[in-house]
């Protein structure tokens, strides 16, 4: 076969020698750290030109036999990203050759080139698909039943990869084949798991492992054989197969638990076995199992007896590896410099109007996921599943571990600490009677002599913030809530980078919870923070930037008095004019200037001219770098455009109308028409958003370019846009709200765009951003407020959907508005909402209290209204239909009562 093969080959195409030697020499070069790689690399886009340079490629990798094998997988490697580009550009007669030299080279002699022809294979399957190459098909299946361990080997190799790239192109019907792929190799696939060699018995279980969640009729048949493979070789002496056993274990109870419900204590059992394997890779992949097993379908029960010896698993593996990275890096002090790969990139979120995306995951200090890590996550998932019931297996350990206090012991302790904090939230209700006498034992570990000790107890006793900030009212607790604040204070100032990145990220935790109770020790953490502030290195400095911004949030305007802006504002506006507009630390700085912006309000003005006009600059350089970076003297980076607008957003917040005359003299209107068309999603979001704050403060000045602005963000609630961009959809939709109520008829041109946009929202609600929702219902009331006789002719049809949204908001300002726009279009049509009112008064029936004293005599007018209109016997059968706690609800409204 490969000789019929070889033949065809050169029947296609022939290279010629002198460019042979001449690719050759340069793909030396190549792999040579000595050489001009930048010269090297564009001397190989230079030969990209010749057509048949990709040609040259597959004849080195298939036959350069003479030539080193590092040039050959060179050439390979090259020829595969090369296809991946422009595979389907070359002429048929090109990637019939290609094919042709890879086929014989599935069974070469070595090992490096088998597995680059099984990555070019895979690349040419993922972009021609396998219809079009079914003597590929041929070739894998003849090279799995010859008995030559390099053939198969390199068959396996191939079919993993495509199986791993695109496993659904082996479930496809492909013409002159009797069945599809999967169900031709499964058999074969199945029967490697016995195969002496534990190279195939990998690749196999591999293969079968990715289509676990696709789960084909090839797999779904062979179901029994396959769990029965599963078992045999959960024991293997590989513990790559062993890790493969637990991965496919993990997936199974994931999506498909049925399967295992049956051997299910089996399963267990060996996973229980697998969580204590020697090998760290297959107990990781083993500690999967358990947070799968409690977010999945599966009851409980099931796992309930293994608990007692199952915790014991979880927090010895808790205990930090000697060869754990941690450790390294918890030796250095504030004297070593920071190394690049410590500042990890750091992403904004772009602002954004309504409820909550959802809160932020606690942020892991070192992002690499290992034993210590997988164990802790799994006991925090069991704690919530199964609650106090753990704490009898749990308390003893903890106990002992920390009982020990010997230098030697310091892991367990670390880990006892860890697990501490990792039921904080599943287990609180069994702990709280204990919590005062944790927490006082937590406090002195503060100051251990082990720097991860520090930094471990700082992040637990974040996890117990609640408790430790309710207490306040009592004496014990008050002093309590001191000890920990200082306690936290003193870290901040560790010498230990680990600490204080800990403390920093623990303290902004207590200050979200703290919130005002803060006020009265503000002067002594804006000293602790501003001090951190000046000795930090850059990576920690940004979680300094973010205590204090959250420490503005949390404290508010307590924080716009002298003595604090004395200490707070100099440092900050110091490294403002330190940094230059194309520095990436100023992201931190910009964000954390929005907080303060927002917390001291009109106090900022004394600060605002030149922040703002900076933000203007950014944008400008940006916007021109983007077209035109030599111009700029900036490279285009979209982050800078995003903080600036966010920061912009926080001035209009915080200075109110204060901004108007910063506004006046600016371009900036323009500049935000032009953020709000940007093709960046999160550009055009805080454009939004910003367009939305503007108009509450100073519409007048948005007022020449009105309707463009109201043309723009009615776009983005076009149906393909929400699908694409749910919240820059979201504050579309809430800039358009606040525009109506402030330019009000003026809107008029897009009413009707934009309400049969938000229509369809509120009618397929379900799964929806909540977020949305509100904001479309908001928006439609507001729009019908600003022009109610534009919407009231169509009020039937969207009235039930959009009261049932306005029932799940909560009472605020913008509620009251929705219900202006409900009343004023009763008054023109009252008609069209009498098929909706039962829904109306179940709206109505949402308020715990409609402040506005106009607004509450207009809604029992309208109640009024529809009571005169159906006369008393239609009424008293209209308030039998609805529930009593919204009749209850109705009653207030004074003159409509049941007669």
């Amino acid at each position: 076969m490969a000789a019929a093969a070889a033949a065809a080959a050169a029947a296609l195409w022939r290279p010629q020698e002198v460019g042979l030697q001449e690719i050759c020499g340069i793909l030396e070069q190549h792999i040579s750290p000595a050489a001009d790689q930048a010269r090297v690399w564009q001397q190989l886009q230079q030969y990209n030109q010749f057509p048949d340079f990709n040609n040259y490629l597959a004849f080195i990798l298939a036959h350069a036999e003479g030539k080193s094998v590092e040039i050959r997988q060179a050439a390979g490697l090259l020829l595969k990203n090369n296809l991946r580009s422009a595979f389907n550009s070359l002429s048929p007669t090109y990637q019939q050759y290609i094919k042709s030299e890879l086929l014989p080279c599935l069974g070469a002699a070595d090992k490096t080139i088998r597995s680059t022809v099984g990555t070019v294979i895979s690349v040419v399957v993922q972009l021609g698909r396998v219809q079009s190459w079914p003597e590929l098909l041929q070739a894998l299946a003849h090279c799995l039943d010859s008995n030559d361990l390099n053939h198969m080997e390199g068959a396996m190799d191939a079919l993993y990869k495509i199986c791993e790239d695109i496993p659904e192109e082996l479930d496809v019907d492909v013409p002159g084949l009797p069945e599809r792929p999967i169900n031709v190799f499964m058999p074969r696939l199945l029967q490697f798991f016995h195969s002496p060699h534990a190279v195939l018995r990998k690749l196999s279980l591999g293969s079968i492992n990715q289509f676990i969640v696709m789960m084909p009729t090839g797999l779904l048949a062979s179901m029994e054989q396959y769990l029965q493979g599963l078992f045999h070789l959960a024991h293997d002496p590989s513990a790559d197969v062993r890790k493969l056993v637990c991965a496919a274990l993990v997936q199974l109870i994931e999506v498909r638990p049925s399967f295992l419900e049956q051997q299910l204590r089996n399963v267990i059992e060996f996973i229980l076995q697998a969580n204590k394997d020697p090998d760290d890779e297959v107990s990781l992949e083993a500690c999967e199992f358990w947070s799968a097993y409690c977010d999945g379908s599966v009851s409980p029960d099931g796992l309930r007896e293994f608990l007692p010896r199952l915790i014991p698993v979880l927090l010895s593996n808790m205990a930090y590896a000697d060869d754990d990275e941690s450790l390294i890096d918890a030796e250095e002090d504030e004297s070593f410099p920071d190394r690049d790969q410590d500042l990890k990139p750091r992403f904004h979120s772009s602002r954004f109007h309504g409820s909550e995306n959802g809160e932020d995951d606690d942020e892991d200090i070192i992002n690499v996921w290992n034993l210590r890590k997988c164990s802790a996550a799994a006991l925090d998932v069991i704690a919530n599943v199964f609650g106090d019931e753990i704490l009898p297996s749990l308390m003893p350990l903890i106990q002992s571990n920390l009982a020990n206090t010997s230098d030697t012991t310091w892991k367990e302790r670390e880990a006892a600490v860890l697990a501490i904090g990792a039921i904080a939230e599943g287990c609180f209700d069994g702990l709280r009677p204990h919590l005062s006498e944790i927490v006082a034992f937590l406090i002195p570990l503060l100051d251990d002599k082990f720097p991860l000790i520090r930094s471990i107890t700082c992040w637990t006793l974040s996890r117990y913030s609640k408790f430790i900030v309710k207490g306040i009212g009592s004496q014990e607790g008050h002093e309590r809530f001191d000890k920990v604040l200082m306690g936290l204070l003193r870290r901040i100032l560790d010498s230990n980078k680990r600490v204080q990145e800990a403390s920093c990220s623990a303290f902004a935790t207590l200050e979200e919870e703290a919130a005002e109770e803060l006020a009265p020790r503000l002067e002594i953490i804006l000293q602790h923070l501003l001090c951190a502030y000046g000795k930090y290195q850059r990576r920690n400095l940004r979680i300094v930037y973010d205590a204090i911004g959250t420490l503005a949030d949390a404290v508010g305007a307590e924080l716009n008095q002298p003595k604090y802006l004395d200490i707070l504002m100099p440092p900050l506006i110091a490294k403002w004019q330190q940094l230059s507009n194309s520095d990436k630390d100023l992201f931190p700085l910009l964000e954390c200037f929005t907080s303060i912006a927002q917390a001291l309000g009109p106090g900022f003005s004394q600060f605002a001219e030149p922040v703002f006009q900076r933000c203007i600059n950014i944008i400008q350089a940006q916007q021109l770098a983007k077209v035109d970076p030599a111009a700029a003297g900036v490279q285009y980076d979209k982050e800078f455009i995003v903080c600036s607008l966010d920061l912009l957003s926080g001035l209009a917040e915080g200075l109110g109308g204060g901004i108007e005359s910063l506004v006046a003299q600016s371009n900036l209107r323009d500049l935000l028409l032009q953020c709000c068309m940007d093709d960046a999603a999160d550009i055009r979001q805080s454009a939004l958003a910003l367009l939305g704050d503007l108009a509450r403060v100073c519409p007048v000045h948005l007022n020449p370019r009105l309707p463009d602005f109201l043309h723009v963000a009615a776009k983005q609630l076009n149906p393909s846009a929400v699908k694409d961009a749910v919240s820059v959809a979201n504050n579309a939709c809430w800039a358009i709200g606040e525009l109506a109520i402030k330019v009000r008829r003026e809107v008029s041109p897009v009413v009707l765009t934009v309400s049969s946009c938000l229509i369809p929202i509120l009618k397929n609600a379900e799964g929806l951003n909540k977020s949305l929702l509100e904001n479309s219902a908001i928006t439609l009331g507001r729009l019908s407020w600003a022009c109610p006789e534009l919407l009231a002719p169509h009020m039937e049809h969207f009235m039930q959907p959009w009261c049932t949204a306005l029932s799940m908001i909560r009472d605020d300002y913008e509620k009251e508005d929705a219900f202006r726009g409900l009343c004023a279009m009763v008054n023109i049509n009252p008609s069209g909402a009498m098929s909706s009112l039962a829904y109306m008064c179940k709206a109505i029936a949402s308020w715990h209290e409609i402040r506005s004293e106009d607004l509450h005599n207009e809604v029992c007018l309208v109640l009024n209204g529809y009571k005169q209109m159906l006369g008393n016997g239609q009424w008293e059968q209209f308030l039998l239909t609805l529930e009593p706690s919204v009749l209850h609800r109705l009653s207030r409204y004074q003159d409509f009562e049941r007669q």
